[in-house]
């Protein structure tokens, strides 16, 4: 699959490339399942959007966290000002499952009642006639199951909000009510705002890495860093006959190993999806924790050995290692706590930002170790992953009754999401939450990116009529394209090769041709030997 010219970093690298193929998928679902919604009728007084609601209680006087819940096709729009809401004793149904004449008073109050036994439009129905100002349903699962009308509902009367609640939320308003507290509740949706500032955040730091690890070689060259010190490894002795280009550790990408890499994916995706538990992710966040701290290192290194030239000369002997930088040394401790601090707290607010400067650190030093050696291999690649993509996010669905892509990415039933991903909190956004973008999202558009400037600079192209800025730019449409996707689509995971693909490999395969360099792009490099991969 690939030719290098060490194999020290070669397992890091394909096993990093592995990982960030199975989140190859960008965007996240809402909480909402879709199952019922295609095909439900839609006859008068059904028709409502579904939208996500806030369900603010208090127990005794004291505030709890606030419920997310779901409102249905049916019954009254919600405020979607808080100060505009009203506040509601919530009470319990008799019969619970509210599907027969109530016992309960529930005058002015918000009626809580488990899900089952008859229709939604019904309790909804019997709610309102037993004078309840809002019916709160409780599901038999924690997803938010969307409340339709049925085939016989020819026209719906129901004028107060019917939301449906988590199970573990609904469970606790019950206990509390069945011990005598006094609840209260107050339902309202806020709007989401129409443009997303952490999405365009998210967009800067995707493009950014591509392009910040597309210009690193150019970048350090004019100060060239001995790499054979880069690492913790063993220098090259004067006569081993290796020098600066020879000694970079590269891999080249080839077409058949391109296809069996997508094959190996898709197996593990599915070993993923079916026997998913913590401690398997658990392993997935060790491996991303090693990868953060070797990227990490790589670019400390060289970054600080350019600033602080005499830095970047001096060595230390190490037992087993040989000589190495003394910067690389004390970096070292620095990047394995940083990641350990980061593994620890992962669940804080902050740590995103930990999550997102170990994985950047990561994609550019892929990006570095990894290369795609003409469009011909990259067409393999991309159009592989292409349709990977859309399969295990629009097409598994139809054969395992969900999104596979979606459900591995979420860690469903594992309390623990995969790190694999670059993450940022909706600051502005009152439901919160996350943007996210798939490594893979990132690294296989990035490699070609990558070859676009080697290439330029080998053919010795301008900025305009080159193709690095081009593909640049398509790139970073075809995110933008991406996240419109995800907001025309109302949250719905969508599949970002779907859009990154046509605008990244597509543009430079009609650059080339009408600028008559398809040949030379579809064939550039297979003149030379297997392990000279570097432009003079």
């Amino acid at each position: 699959m690939a030719t290098a010219r060490r194999a020290s970093r070669l397992p890091f690298a394909a096993a990093t490339l592995l990982l960030v193929l199975l989140l190859a998928g960008g965007g996240a679902a809402d909480d909402a399942s879709s199952d019922d919604d295609a095909g439900a009728p839609r006859a008068p007084g059904c028709s409502n959007k579904f939208q996500l609601v806030k369900v603010k209680n208090w127990v005794n006087g004291t505030e709890g966290a606030t419920v997310v819940g779901l409102s249905a096709r049916f019954g009254a729009p919600l405020p979607r000002d808080m100060h505009e809401a009203q506040k509601s004793f919530a009470i319990l149904a008799n019969p619970f499952d509210c599907c027969s004449n109530l016992t309960s008073k529930l005058t002015n109050s918000v009626a809580l009642a488990t899900r089952g036994e008859c229709a939604f439009t019904a309790k909804a129905k019997i709610a309102q006639a037993g004078g309840a100002v809002g019916l709160l349903v409780i599901n038999d699962d924690e997803e938010l199951y969307k409340m339709v009308c049925s085939e016989n509902d020819t026209s719906i009367n129901v004028t107060i909000p019917v939301v449906m609640i988590p199970q573990s939320a609904g469970k606790k308003l019950k206990d509390f009510l069945d011990h005598g507290a006094s609840v209260e509740v107050q339902l309202y949706s806020p709007n989401r705002p129409v443009v997303d500032l952490s999405a365009c955040f998210l967009w800067i730091m995707a493009v950014g890495t591509i392009v910040c690890a597309s210009l690193w070689s150019e970048l350090v060259a004019c100060e060239q860093v001995d790499e054979r010190y880069n690492q913790l490894t063993r220098k090259g002795g004067p006569n081993t006959g290796t020098n600066y280009r020879e000694d970079k550790e590269i891999f080249e990408i080839s077409a058949k190993g391109a296809i069996v890499f997508i094959i190996i994916a898709s197996v593990f995706l599915l070993l993923l999806f079916y026997f998913m538990s913590s401690w398997f992710v658990w392993v997935l966040i060790v491996l991303f924790c090693i990868g953060g701290i070797e990227g990490m290192h790589v670019c400390l290194v060289t970054l600080l050995a350019r600033v602080f030239k005499d830095c970047g000369q001096k060595t230390v002997q190490l037992p087993f290692l040989g000589e190495v930088l003394t910067i690389s040394v004390g970096i070292v401790p620095f990047c394995v706590v940083f990641a350990i601090l980061w593994a620890v707290y992962r669940h804080a607010s902050f740590a995103w930002i930990g999550q997102d400067i170990l994985g950047i650190c990561l994609m550019v030093t892929v990006l570095q170790m990894a290369r795609l050696p003409n469009i011909r291999v990259a067409s393999a690649l991309l159009s592989a992953a292409f349709v990977y993509d859309i399969f295990w996010v629009f097409i598994s669905p139809l054969i395992f009754h969900e999104s596979v892509m979606i459900a591995v990415a979420r860690g469903d039933n594992t309390g623990e999401s995969i790190p694999m991903l670059l993450r940022i909190p909706r600051f502005f956004d009152p439901w919160g939450g996350y943007d996210m973008i798939g490594f893979g999202d990132i690294i296989f558009p990035g490699l070609l990116v990558a070859f676009s400037y080697r290439f330029d600079r080998a053919s010795k192209k301008g900025i305009l009529n080159g193709y690095f800025l081009w593909l640049t730019v398509g790139y970073a449409v075809g995110l933008f394209l991406t996240y419109l996707a995800l907001f025309l689509m109302d949250g719905h995971g969508q599949p970002a090769l779907l859009y990154l693909v046509p605008c990244t490999l597509g543009l430079i395969v009609i650059l080339g041709w009408v600028r008559g360099d398809l040949h030379d792009l579809w064939n550039y490099g297979r003149g030379r030997t297997e392990n000279v991969v570097d432009e003079p």
